[in-house]
């Protein structure tokens, strides 16, 4: 590898941890929507220990929130790519920004209505 040149590749497995930790600091750090899902799942955390969920709504809930989390990440790695390829406009680079936004979408609908059927008549019957 000459002088200036970046492997891009893991020589090993704590190499790939290890940067995969900064993807996820990336992330958290960069991303403003990351931050807010971050905010989300901390609120989803104290709601769950406060109304008692039972093994298999935690399951729900956590498997949910972090598909938000998968989507997002995988949203600013398209995001990156695409501007990496192009910073003018191009149709197809339109094509893949939004299609990684819109799975972002429907992570977070998903989310959204795991929580409404998890905490819905919980809350309910809190007032």
């Amino acid at each position: 590898m000459n002088e200036g040149e970046h492997r891009t590749s893991n020589k090993n497995l704590i190499d790939a941890l290890k940067n995969s930790i900064n993807g996820i600091l990336y992330a958290i750090k960069t991303q403003t929507n990351v931050k807010i899902h971050l905010a989300a799942l901390i609120i989803v955390i104290v709601a769950s220990v406060f109304f008692k969920l039972d093994k298999i709504e935690v399951l729900f809930v956590t498997f949910s929130c972090g598909l938000v989390f998968v989507a997002e990440m995988l949203n600013t790695a398209i995001e990156a790519t695409v501007d990496l390829y192009t910073k003018e406009y191009n149709e197809k680079a339109k094509i893949a920004k939004d299609v990684g936004a819109g799975a972002v979408i429907m992570a977070v609908i998903n989310a959204l209505v795991v929580a409404f059927v998890v905490f819905f008549e919980k809350i309910i019957n809190l007032l």
